[in-house]
C-alpha cells in the first residue's frame, strides 16, 4: 500500500483544529512545509523537541503559539 500524503490546513499559514501531530496525534500546534511542498504537523510537546531541526530544513514554520502569525526564523516555541 502506497502512503498518500494529503494538506493538512486550507492555507499555507493557518493550521485547523483537525490538524493532528504526525508523531502521537495530539492536536497540531505547528505545521512546517518543506522544500519538496510535503508538510509536517506537530504538536508543542513535539515542536519544541525538534525545534532546531526543523528551522534547519523549513521553507515555510507556522506557529499557533505566536498568535496566529508565521514565526520568523530562528525565533524558538519557548
Amino acid at each position: 500500500m502506497t502512503p498518500t500524503l494529503t494538506p493538512i490546513a486550507t492555507r499555507d499559514d493557518e493550521l485547523i483544529g483537525a490538524d493532528r501531530c504526525d508523531r502521537c496525534g495530539a492536536r497540531a500546534k505547528v505545521r512546517v512545509v518543506l522544500a519538496g511542498g510535503m508538510d509536517l504537523a506537530f504538536c508543542g510537546h513535539h515542536a519544541r523537541e525538534y525545534d532546531d531541526k526543523l528551522r534547519r530544513v523549513a521553507v515555510n514554520f507556522v506557529d499557533l503559539h505566536a498568535s496566529q502569525a508565521p514565526a520568523a526564523a530562528g525565533e524558538s516555541l519557548n
